[in-house]
């Protein structure tokens, strides 16, 4: 069912989950519905690097790249409001989450394992995965992030179904979802020491 209503925010969309919950792809759906543009921070960070995240990876390291993402992401939370589809990590970085917490509306799109897996396996560009085996690694994540993407301001199952029904049902969440909540300046969610 199509969602109806108006929704009108003054604050970013943040869309956080594992690689392949589908933040690009309901991201710039979402946008469109919204009235908001829409921002992919992965390719925003390739634009900057002039290289693939893949080579950042490979030639820079992980950290290298967690630090172009978390500048990236800063620099994109100062826009005006729009949705932001970030990568698989950066809700997991401490800075990064704060930030994200802080200046957005933050909502994890939530799959499962075997959706993930069939999700990602058609693509090669996913840096972790190339590390063994990519269902092995898929499970590892979940287990690591999954507590600390709870953190996130709303959850939306992230299923194989219509773009747009995905799209409703964000719609509808942040439709309903309590405002009158503000955070304290301190409250970033940290889990463990990250």
């Amino acid at each position: 069912m199509k969602s109806t209503g108006q929704v009108k925010t003054d604050r970013t969309i943040a869309l956080v989950g594992l690689m392949g919950a589908g933040k690009s792809a309901i991201g710039r759906r979402l946008g469109i519905r919204l009235g908001l543009g829409f921002t992919d921070a992965d390719t925003e960070i390739e634009r900057s690097a002039g290289k693939t995240i893949s080579n950042i990876f490979e030639f820079e390291g992980e950290k290298e790249f967690r630090r172009r993402e978390r500048r990236i992401i800063k620099d994109l939370l100062d826009r005006p409001a729009h949705v932001l589809a970030t990568g698989g990590g950066a809700f997991i970085d401490v800075k990064t989450r704060c930030l994200i917490r802080k200046k957005t509306l933050s909502v994890w799109l939530k799959a499962d394992l075997k959706t993930l897996h069939r999700r990602v396996v058609r693509r090669a560009n996913r840096p972790l995965l190339l590390e063994g085996n990519p269902k092995e690694i898929l499970a590892a994540l979940i287990d690591e992030r999954y507590p600390i993407y709870g953190l996130a301001d709303l959850v939306i199952e992230s299923v194989d179904c219509p773009h747009e029904v995905m799209v409703d049902r964000v719609v509808d969440a942040i439709m309903n979802y309590d405002r009158s909540y503000e955070r304290t300046a301190d409250e970033c969610g940290k889990v463990g020491e990250n």
